[in-house]
């Protein structure tokens, strides 16, 4: 649901559907607003996650990157919030020279078995710009207001 103008302007990425990912939708946005595609997952059979289980689970689908970019994977707010179903390493990354299968690596945190069917939503995908930065070893760094105050530091 994008402008033809955005459409335009939009850096393409290649995506390859894999065999077992052929029938299910490419990721989307959902809404003009959307800064997440859904990812779904690519389970051949349900995956039945316990409580406190974790699995790493297939969307289908590899894809390139341009350099510059990378994709960060997310949970989904409704999942996590009604099932306790979260992405293990939040957010995950995917960089611009990966080409294999993405896959999620999801953890159930609530207090029920989750039941993951094929074309499950699962997380969501954001693209965003990356920078790569030079290290300058230095004797001192400028003062700031919050100094070296750590976590929770400027608060509540």
């Amino acid at each position: 649901m994008t402008s033809p103008e955005l459409d335009a302007r939009a850096p393409k990425v290649r995506l390859k559907p894999l065999d077992h990912g052929l029938d299910l939708p490419l990721p989307k946005y959902e809404t003009s607003g959307s800064a997440g595609m859904d990812l779904m997952a690519a389970v051949v059979q349900p995956l039945t996650l316990d409580p406190g289980a974790r699995a790493l689970v297939p969307c289908g689908f590899a894809m390139a990157l341009p350099e510059g970019l990378e994709a960060q994977v997310r949970p989904r707010s409704g999942l996590a919030v009604r099932q306790g179903l979260t992405v293990l390493n939040a957010p995950g990354t995917v960089d611009s020279d990966y080409r294999g299968e993405i896959c999620v690596p999801l953890i159930n945190l609530g207090q029920e078995a989750v039941l993951i069917e094929r074309g499950m939503r699962i997380a969501q995908m954001v693209i965003a710009p990356v920078l790569q930065v030079t290290w300058e070893c230095v004797e001192s760094l400028d003062d700031t207001a919050r100094g070296a105050g750590g976590f929770g530091s400027t608060g509540v």
